[in-house]
């Protein structure tokens, strides 16, 4: 039974040892035939992965272009829901509601056209008829998208959206518009192309809007005029074709130095094609070197797999379960940096109510699974926020609540500041927030009774800490909000403006 197992030991190695010498063959002639064959089909896969991978650049962008107008239109009935809800009754308020719809929705250069065609602006008003032609009684009947010359020299893109039944300051107003500069549009399709490739937006005649350079052959003039030098006159009337019946496509051509290929789609509803342009020894170079370095990868990877693979056998059964939680760990915290990010809040820069919806969501799983321990709510208030709108106007309400977030980060700064409404704020302390949360919350609380003397921002707070008994975030933050009521009661003591 013994020299049996010793042979089969034996065996077993020497299977083992020649499986690796065959494989490490078998792999060594594979990436010799691999190489050779990528080489042949580079130059073959050249010009198809070009057209392809411009056609899908120049869509990308496109696509960027056509959901920056969608958003604009989104946005700008937004901004005639509000005006439509406020009760406006002279020109300033009028210009202040306009200013505030820039402000809260980003829309640059917005504007209302009442029926006899007067433009309203945030500053001024003037007669925008014989000014801005896409204002006229047709274009104005339904959403229209144009492209229009300011001046003579900046070109812009203008959305316009019909409003029959807006009527102020007892006018009726018949459109509103924006107006958005090209040049914005090309910084935001810009990429670093190390001069190998080029973009760039076009009429349907050709006419160059975005004022870009296509590498050496097309210049900043008329595209057809730049392609004249170097292709057919038969390849000219197919790309002008193609241009004014708003088709996607593609064409090469040799610039004297390699060739290059110029894809071109539609954006859809401006009239423009957006046109991207590559030398195909680029991609030729990046296939080669991809090819060729996998080449390397590959022996060297042979070498590496007999010299490491115990080590690293090893190595992976026991550290597989760590890595795996360190990397769910760390693409959660991405993931959490993201959301932070598109749920910020913009009149003051701090987390907004959809953030803290989905934060209480995960809070509130860790607290029913007994895995979090410190954790404090702080409910907050802005007091005299209707008496500042009521005596001072919106634009200083804006500016205390802006003063009331400013505060609020300034002392809880080891903290997670939320606004969940008009006037309120809820501050979330965990770690070294929740450490220190008391000597925070004191050095708050002078600075409120201090302001309240000197006319300044003056916030009501009230917290709680996660308890035992504690089911859900909601539990805590109830406890901290009646406590904020009756800080609020103690301010209103001290001379406090309320919302009374």
């Amino acid at each position: 039974m013994i020299k049996r197992s010793v042979i089969t030991n034996k065996t077993f190695i020497f299977t083992a040892v020649v499986g690796c010498l065959l494989i490490m063959g078998m792999m060594t002639a594979n990436a010799l035939r691999a190489s050779k064959e990528a080489n042949t089909a580079t130059d073959k896969a050249v010009s198809s992965v070009s057209s392809f991978y411009l056609e899908a650049m120049a869509d990308r962008r496109a696509k960027t272009i056509t959901n920056l107008i969608g958003s604009n239109f989104e946005d700008m009935e937004a901004a005639l829901h509000f005006i439509q809800n406020e009760d406006i009754r002279s020109q300033d308020e009028f210009r202040q509601a306009i200013g505030k719809v820039k402000a809260l929705l980003s829309l640059q250069r917005f504007a209302l056209v009442d029926e006899d065609d007067i433009v309203y602006t945030q500053y001024t008003t003037y007669t925008g008829k014989s000014r801005h032609a896409f204002l006229n009684d047709d274009a104005t009947a339904t959403r229209t998208i144009s492209t229009v010359s300011i001046y003579g020299s900046s070109k812009q893109l203008c959305l316009t959206v019909p409003t029959p039944d807006l009527q102020i300051m007892g006018k009726n107003f018949k459109a509103c518009f924006v107006q958005i500069d090209i040049n914005d549009i090309v910084d935001l399709l810009a990429f670093d192309d190390q001069g190998r490739t080029y973009f760039g937006l076009y009429t349907k005649n050709g006419v160059n809007l975005s004022g870009t350079q296509l590498g050496p052959v097309i210049d900043r003039g008329n595209l057809f005029e730049s392609l004249e030098k170097v292709v057919s006159g038969k390849e000219i009337n197919t790309l002008r074709s193609s241009f004014l019946n708003e088709k996607s496509g593609s064409i090469t051509f040799d610039s004297g130095e390699t060739s290059e290929t110029l894809s071109f789609v539609p954006v859809e509803g401006t009239g423009w094609e957006m046109a991207v342009l590559i030398k195909e020894s680029v991609i030729n170079d990046q296939i080669r070197d991809i090819s060729e370095n996998s080449l390397r990868i590959t022996r060297n990877q042979i070498i590496f797999t007999l010299i490491s693979v115990f080590l690293l056998a090893v190595i992976l059964l026991l550290m597989l379960r760590k890595l795996s939680k360190d990397k769910l760990a760390e693409e959660q915290e991405k993931g959490k940096a993201i959301r932070d990010m598109a749920n910020t809040d913009t009149m003051t820069g701090v987390r907004n109510k959809h953030a803290y919806t989905e934060f209480e969501t995960q809070l509130n799983q860790k607290i029913t699974a007994g895995e979090l321990d410190k954790l404090a709510v702080i409910v907050c208030d802005v007091n005299g926020l209707k008496h500042v709108n009521d005596t001072k106007g919106h634009a200083a309400g804006d500016q205390l609540i802006k003063d009331a977030s400013n505060l609020l980060s300034e002392y809880f700064m080891h903290g997670s500041v939320f606004r969940t409404g008009g006037d309120e704020f809820v501050v979330l302390l965990q770690a070294k927030g929740y450490d220190k949360r008391q000597e925070s919350i004191d050095a708050f609380n002078r600075k409120v009774e201090a302001n309240i003397a000197a006319e300044e921002v003056v916030v009501s707070i009230g917290h709680s800490i996660l308890q035992p008994g504690d089911r859900t975030l909601r539990d805590i933050f109830e406890r901290a909000d009646q406590l904020m009521y009756e800080r609020k009661k103690q301010l209103k003591a001290m001379g406090a403006k309320t919302r009374e």
